[in-house]
């Protein structure tokens, strides 16, 4: 009974012990942020609502499709974490149909955030190139803020 008293206490304690503080997520968006693209019409510059869009990334290894979505008129996309020093993002509006590539160019910083979060990249001296053919749905681009810290502000738009 003595030892079965012990082996009680001793769970308890390094139960205590053990708690902590929940660091093991990033919360409040503190993780690398995603770059906000928003659509405008080519004429009149004014937002457009997309009926449909499709995004690929090229993250180093070939094409990843990131879906479509609805009825948007901005959507974050994630760019690279490794060291390049651009992003290569291709739209499209139909699933099957002619797509626009814009090559995001940057320079990136990296700041410490916590044990949970680790490392947070950030994206400096942003600038896009359009590259697309006589039957991509992008006409145009103009580039917002020119670094990324945060999702909130637009950094580049699409004119279609």
């Amino acid at each position: 009974m003595k030892y079965f008293k012990f082996l009680l206490a001793l769970c308890f304690i390094s139960m205590l012990l053990s708690c902590g503080a929940d660091d093991d997520i990033c919360e409040n968006g503190e993780g690398t942020p995603g770059m906000k693209v928003s659509f405008l019409t080519f004429a009149d510059k004014k937002v457009k609502t997309l009926d449909s869009l499709y995004v690929a990334v090229d993250y180093g290894s070939g094409k990843v499709q990131l879906g479509g979505l609805a009825k948007i008129t901005s959507r974050v996309i994630p760019l690279r974490v490794d060291d390049s020093p651009y992003t290569d993002i291709y739209f499209r509006t139909e699933n099957n149909g002619a797509e626009s590539k814009v090559r995001i160019n940057y320079s990136t910083k990296s700041v410490y955030v916590s044990p949970g979060c680790g490392i947070k990249r950030t994206y400096e001296n942003l600038n896009s190139v359009l590259t697309t053919s006589t039957m991509a749905p992008v006409k145009g681009i103009e580039d917002g803020q020119n670094f990324i810290e945060n999702e909130d502000k637009t950094n580049l738009y699409l004119l279609f």
